[in-house]
């Protein structure tokens, strides 16, 4: 109110100044002071009922925009909803408004355009750059050639990695939720990273993986390769045992992958989903920090939860939860 007063301190100036001259004009004229104390009270009170009358309009107005603004989805579509104002003084805001909302719209859409570009782009390029890798496994498995094979399935989960990550912005438009069984989808990772398990003589525990979750089958076998991978990578025990079981409980279906390699600190656990980060007590030239990042950012578009849980030099355990809800099946 205080505001509004301060804007219309101008009217209310040379509305004070016309009441002011009547009644020196009236008092001039030498007419009975009762009537004048009568005409003062009649002029403020018009004045001050005009004031707040007018107030509460603009309040109501400028209220009605905030609501309108804040169930909008994209607020920068306001200007579309707003009614040309009938005054003067808010027309050049109107103006500005409008052409501000269309040059960002004009930006969004440029921006939107270079990603597609960028997007179509990456995903050409891995497919283009599988084909050689796959000439590359299929040599290195006729001259069984163990080393150069790991060092494909490298390139490759890097190369996924990069897909992956292009993709994680429109997943919408990439995903397809069925009935899937958890032991089909860990036996196709089994088999997918079968070299490195017998390469680094890693033992491989399964258990209770017979359970059907509501969720995509692609995208859940990238998630458990980042993981694995992840635990391939840090192994630093003569025995390497990685154990993956799957517990179902009335609401959910917990699937826990967990390895003995050189744990994690405390103090880095709570960041290990953060894009870019290692770890301090991890060989960096090991690590992008992208793996869990791109996980943790997959499983919130699929409405998967996961954690870790680690103790350093003893074991690290990636625990994803599947919802069992009428959304998911």
């Amino acid at each position: 109110m205080i505001n509004y007063i301060e804007e219309k301190i101008g009217l209310i100036l040379w509305y004070l100044a016309f009441v002011l001259l009547q009644l020196i004009i009236m008092f001039l004229l030498d007419m009975d002071t009762s009537f004048l104390t009568l005409s003062v009270l009649i002029y403020l009170i018009l004045l001050s009922i005009y004031l707040i009358i007018s107030y509460l309009l603009v309040k109501k107005k400028n209220q009605n925009i905030k609501n309108m603004v804040d169930e909008l989805d994209e607020k920068y579509l306001v200007s579309e909803l707003l009614k040309k104002p009938k005054n003067l003084e808010n027309e050049a805001y109107y103006y500005a408004l409008r052409k501000a909302t269309k040059a960002m719209n004009d930006k969004i859409t440029e921006l939107e355009h270079k990603y597609q570009d960028y997007e179509e782009y990456i995903e050409t390029f891995v497919h283009e750059v599988k084909t050689p890798l796959a000439a590359i496994s299929l040599y290195s498995d006729n001259k069984n050639d163990k080393e150069l094979k790991q060092e494909v399935k490298k390139i490759d989960n890097l190369v996924e990695q990069v897909l992956y990550y292009a993709r994680s912005e429109n997943t919408e438009k990439d995903y397809f939720i069925k009935k899937i069984k958890l032991s089909e989808i860990i036996h196709q990772v089994m088999m997918q990273n079968k070299d490195y398990f017998l390469a680094n003589k890693i033992v491989i525990e399964i258990e209770n993986s017979d359970f059907f979750v509501a969720t995509d089958e692609k995208w859940v076998i990238f998630i458990l390769n980042q993981i694995l991978n992840n635990s391939i990578k840090y192994m630093d025990k003569d025995e390497k045992k990685i154990k993956i079981q799957v517990i179902e409980d009335k609401n959910k279906v917990i699937l826990e992958i967990r390895d003995n390699g050189c744990g994690i600190k405390e103090s880095d656990i709570s960041r290990m989903f953060e894009k870019g980060f290692t770890g301090s007590n991890r060989k960096k030239e090991h690590s992008t920090g992208m793996g869990l990042y791109l996980c943790r950012k997959l499983c919130d578009r699929l409405h998967l939860n996961i954690n870790i849980e680690s103790k350093e030099k003893e074991y690290t355990t990636v625990i994803i939860i599947f919802p069992k809800s009428s959304l998911h099946e």
